[in-house]
This record gives C-alpha cells, structure tokens and sequence, in this order.
C-alpha cells in the first residue's frame, strides 16, 4: 500500500460531516508510515480545504486532491487548479436541449471551474456562493469551461434521470450521482479513477498499490481500478458491487478499521 484514496462524504466523514478521533488517528498513521493520501470527492475546490483542516494535515504535506468527480485536480497548498478536464461546449449546450425534451421541468446547474451557475428554478440540496450566476444552462458553455453538469427536478426521481442522463450522454459524456435527487455529468473519460491513475502514474505508483474507499455510483470507477476497492456498509449496491471488501459504515469508523489492519 503506497497511495490510499478515500472519498468523503458517507464514507470517510460522517453523517454529520465531521472526521472521528479514531478515523483523524488512522490517517496521521498512514502519513506517518509514508504513505500518500489523497482526498477524491464530488466536492468543487471550495469544499475541499475544510476537510482536510478537520483530518488535521497539513495542506503542504497532502498538496492535491480530486473534486469534481476527476474533472479537477486542486492544489490545496497553493489554492489553485492543478489540472482541468471540462465538458466540450457543444456537449452541454446538446444535452440541455435534449434532456429539456426528454424529462420537461427538469433544472440545471454546473461548476465552471471554480464558479458556480445555476437556473433560477433549480433548487439547491447545499448552500452555494454568495457569488454565484444565475442564468439560462444553454448559456453555461458561452466562454466558460464547464466542469460539471448538474440536474435535478422537483416531481422525478433520479433513478430516471440518471436513465435518461446514461443514454443521452452516449459516448460524448459521463454521469453518475454522488447524492439523493441529483445527477452530475463530466466529459467522456473523467471519473475519480481516470484522476487518481494519472496522479498515481506519475508518482510511479501502480494499480495494485494504491487502495479506495467508497460508497457511491460515482467511486465505482475507482473501486474497480485500484489494487483494493473498499465499500462502506452504508454504501449504494453498485458500490458494494464493486468493491472487493466491504468494511463498517461510515459512522462506525470502517476506514479507519481498515486502515488500522493494513498498518498493523
């Protein structure tokens, strides 16, 4: 084990988005023993320093993390983005108009890099920036970057809109969700796993060294690609699925179970 990635929300933080004694200890012992950490999220950057603040490691010894689902690798020391991989324009402007077509009333937000838009029917589940713009989601991609598509929709359920997301998106996009009542989409090929094998990549780590914990349809690339993909009990089925080990929940510590049977 050289390279742990771990996602946050309902897997290493509790449900009440805080970091327990045990689990903070677990993952002072890891940095301890040299291995590298890596937080990978659906979070945008501006969710990602609290975290590390309450785990309590210094931002300059765990420098990156994944947020975004993979679009975007953050550099938390120096508060920048250390790689971007956005949405093609002319995908999200399509999308848009079709799934308008495909699911009537459904609402649409995005990150753009670090800015955040939104429709002014779509109702947010998280607070937002006091900054952020409100406009048409055909509009999104008119010279910005779209990090993220996000859709929601006050009277369907998700379980359609995720349907309808996979076949429109084809191969020109990738959707998953990380949350209840939301589907978020990135560009073709960006996952948390296509992020963390890029970075591990060029640290000279390989697939079977680095160890994932998870619980959502959005870890799932993750939980395939690395050496040891490891579910949360709480974790969605496909989570579970995928993993090659299922530890305690979220709220019973079970990374940090593991983690503390790894390290001995």
């Amino acid at each position: 084990m050289r390279l742990v990635a771990t996602d946050l929300d309902g897997t290493l933080l509790r449900s009440d988005l805080s970091v327990s004694d045990r689990t903070r200890a677990a993952l002072h012992a890891v940095h301890e023993a040299g291995i590298r950490l890596l937080l990978v999220s659906a979070r945008p950057p501006r969710w990602i320093r609290p975290a590390l603040d309450d785990i309590g490691l210094d931002a300059a010894a765990h420098p990156l993390a994944v947020c975004c689902n993979g679009a975007i690798v953050w550099d938390v020391a120096e508060e920048a983005i250390h790689t971007h991989r956005p949405l093609d324009p002319d995908v999200v402007r399509r999308l848009v108009e079709q799934l308008r077509t495909r699911v009537p009333g459904v609402a649409f937000a995005c990150e753009s890099e670090l800015s955040y838009l939104r429709e002014p029917h779509y109702v947010p589940l998280w607070t937002i920036p006091e900054d952020y713009t409100e406009a048409d989601a055909l509009s999104f991609a008119d010279g910005r970057q779209v990090t993220k598509l996000i859709l929601k929709h006050q009277q369907v359920e998700q379980a359609e809109l995720y349907t309808a997301a996979l076949e429109l998106c084809g191969d020109d996009a990738f959707p998953s969700f990380s949350g209840a009542a939301f589907v978020e989409i990135a560009a073709a090929g960006v996952t948390k796993a296509s992020a963390v094998a890029e970075l591990s990549g060029g640290l000279g780590i390989a697939a079977d060294e680095v160890i994932a914990f998870g619980d959502m349809p959005n870890d799932v690339p993750m939980l395939e690609w690395a050496g040891r993909g490891v579910a949360v009990a709480n974790a969605h089925p496909d989570a579970l699925a995928a993993a090659d080990e299922v530890t305690t929940s979220n709220d019973e510590d079970g990374v940090a179970l593991v983690l503390e049977r790894l390290l001995g």
